[in-house]
Parts: structure tokens; sequence; C-alpha cells
């Protein structure tokens, strides 16, 4: 049976990694964008960006813009090719039995 990513599979963090992934390669997204995308708090975003920076799948960077604090938030090769393999193991665990076994 495949095994389902367990960063990835909570589902606070399962939308994070599927939003970041529709931006394209080295396209970041600012903090508060992605908090207003997904209608999460900032306490909840921050500790689910923080589990997903620890495996290396997120790549946060805190940065000025002029005086004023900026957070941008991008998805990295590692998160890119993990969301990958996490939808191909969805695609396979919802297959039909008989697809399978044609395969």
């Amino acid at each position: 049976m495949t095994e389902l990513d367990p960063v990835i599979h909570a589902q606070a963090r399962l939308r994070v990694v599927a939003t970041l992934s529709a931006l394209p390669d080295c396209d970041q997204v600012t903090f508060p964008r992605l908090q207003e995308i997904l209608g999460m708090t900032a306490g909840n975003l921050s500790v689910h960006l923080r589990r997903l920076e620890e495996a290396g799948y997120v790549a946060v960077t805190k940065t000025h813009r002029g005086r004023t604090p900026v957070t941008l938030i991008a998805l990295t090769r590692r998160g890119r090719l993990a969301f990958e393999e996490y939808t191909e193991a969805i695609r396979a665990l919802l297959a039909p039995a008989d697809a399978k076994e044609t395969s």
C-alpha cells in the first residue's frame, strides 16, 4: 500500500502546499496574501509553515520593503517533488482495483 507523506497529509498543510504549487517555480507569495487566500489565522498558518519549513518543503524569507517588514513564502524544489509524489500516491489509492491489476 502506498504511504502518504504525513507532513503534507495534514489538511492545513495540504492546502498550503497545494496553493504554493500553483505558483510558477521560484515565485513567492507574501504571508498576508497566503493567509488571505487560505482563510487561516496568522498563528495557525505560522505553525504549519514552520513544520513545512522544517521538512524542507517551503522557504520562508524575511526581508524589508522600505521600512516595512515582509515575509515571503515559496515552495522549494523538494516541496514541489514531495507534493507531486503525494498526488501520485493519492491517485494510486483512488484508482479502481481492476485498473491497478492491469498496470
